[in-house]
């Protein structure tokens, strides 16, 4: 019988030396010098391995070997780990060896013991997971993944992997990039009668997705309450902090939901308990960033806060009652900038669903109101420093509604047939990944919390 065995080492990881070891307790770490601190007798030396915000020290005798260490170099240390004065765990090693040396003086960007600024970091993305807030923000991304998932889980969802690659635009926005193989001999070679040679390759344009909605819905269909997680491509030519090229999106379909204020409730209680366990689990990574980007740990009061539910003709009311405030203008067929998102945002000191928009602001597969057609029951979710996180609807589950709808994308006739046969209502939202983990860790450029930003006139590596 095969049976899981975990994975031995006599190395410890830095972050679990407090938590596993006891003074007296042999052990051995791996990591990078940070800085070295020269006495008589000994040698200090801050290491970090990539797996906590802080440094480690390690003390090392004072000898001909030992003073060949250099800031940057990647070192093994075996010895004791002994209660330093001032509380916290330490290694006194008896046995030090360089694995590799950092060469420090030979071009590398980042000096050991300067805070660099976040755009001259990202012009060095190969090296940027060593500057510790670039780490920081690494690892709360993949905790808050991991929350995300286990939320999802213990409500039962099916995850699903959309296509990157598809024939639709979901927004019908136009904000897509295509794909087409880069030979031209290849297109020509596949080319057939009536099909151009740039859509040889599939027999019709495709595009890197914008949302995986639509195939999320198909699954629903037959699976139930279903969800997806990756990435997502824009082609706007925007450089703000809060835009990316390719970004995250993190999407939900709930099946038999036919109420947009349970759908907000819904959204409010993952974002809440998601946010919690984040909270929890990954306290020193987010209070550090938080640190680094705001000057003091964030509150994140917004969490033990009822969430205001606004219609849209109420939101636009206030924003137009106080369009003094503003230096954007308030254009009611246009929604509301970010400006004035946030604007709602700190008048209810809340975060705000602004739900039942004007159709002619949204896509087509939005659900229309009954009682009013020029009204789709959609949800935008804003939040306090990013202004809007989530956007969401119920979706249109009448089959004729949909086919005369005037801008329906082509390519959409399987979209039809999900109504046509056994149809269910379903409701459901996204929400960009990079903008939550703003939302979170206070890091004010969305660059600095994905480990390789795309955007215009920049796909470095």
């Amino acid at each position: 019988m095969l049976q899981a065995r975990r994975f031995c080492s006599s190395f410890h990881r830095i972050d679990n030396i407090g938590k596993t070891s006891q003074p007296g307790d042999a052990l051995g770490v791996r990591g990078w010098i940070k800085n070295i601190r020269k006495l008589k007798n000994n040698i200090f030396l801050d290491v970090n391995d990539g797996s906590t915000a802080q440094k480690f020290q390690v003390v090392v005798p004072k000898n001909e070997k030992t003073k060949a260490l250099t800031p940057g170099s990647l070192i093994k240390a075996s010895g004791n780990v002994q209660l330093a004065p001032h509380g916290h765990y330490e290694l006194h090693a008896e046995d030090v060896n360089i694995i590799a040396d950092g060469n420090l003086t030979k071009g590398f960007p980042f000096s050991p013991k300067q805070q660099h600024a976040p755009d001259y970091v990202r012009d060095f993305l190969h090296l940027r997971s060593r500057v510790d807030y670039v780490a920081a923000a690494m690892r709360l991304r993949h905790k808050a993944q991991k929350a995300l998932h286990d939320f999802m889980d213990s409500n039962e969802f099916v995850q699903i992997h959309t296509p990157i690659m598809t024939m639709n635009d979901c927004e019908g926005a136009g904000e897509v990039f295509t794909v087409r193989p880069d030979s031209e001999d290849l297109l020509k070679q596949m080319s057939r009668p009536g099909i151009p040679v740039d859509e040889s390759y599939f027999d019709s344009k495709v595009f890197l997705t914008v949302s995986g909605q639509l195939h999320l819905e198909a699954m629903s269909y037959g699976l139930g309450n279903t969800y997806c997680f990756g990435p997502a491509f824009r082609a706007e030519n925007c450089k703000s902090p809060l835009h990316l090229s390719e970004f995250y999106m993190f999407e939900a379909e709930l099946v038999h939901m036919e109420d947009i204020y349970k759908l907000c409730s819904f959204v409010e209680n993952m974002i809440k308990t998601v946010s919690q366990l984040i909270s929890n689990n990954c306290t020193e990574d987010l209070e550090f960033c938080q640190k680094i980007s705001l000057g003091e740990k964030g509150k994140l009061d917004w969490l033990q806060k009822d969430w205001v539910i606004l219609q849209y003709t109420e939101a636009l009311d206030i924003v137009s009652k106080n369009k003094k405030h503003f230096k954007t203008a308030v254009k009611p067929d246009e929604g509301f900038s970010k400006e004035q998102e946030l604007f709602l945002v700190d008048h209810f000191k809340s975060p705000v669903f602004v739900v039942d928009w004007p159709a002619n602001q949204k896509p087509f597969y939005m659900k229309q109101s009954r009682s009013n057609p020029s009204v789709v029951h959609a949800l935008d979710l804003l939040m306090p420093s990013v202004g809007e996180l989530c956007g969401g609807s119920l979706r249109e589950s009448d089959e004729e509604i949909l086919r005369n709808h005037p801008h329906v994308p082509e390519n959409l006739e399987w979209y039809m047939e999900l109504r046509k046969y056994g149809g269910v209502s379903t409701g459901g939202f996204g929400m960009g990944f990079e903008r939550y983990l703003q939302l979170l860790s206070g890091i004010k450029n969305i660059r600095d919390v994905i480990p390789f930003p795309r955007y215009p006139h920049n796909c470095k590596m």
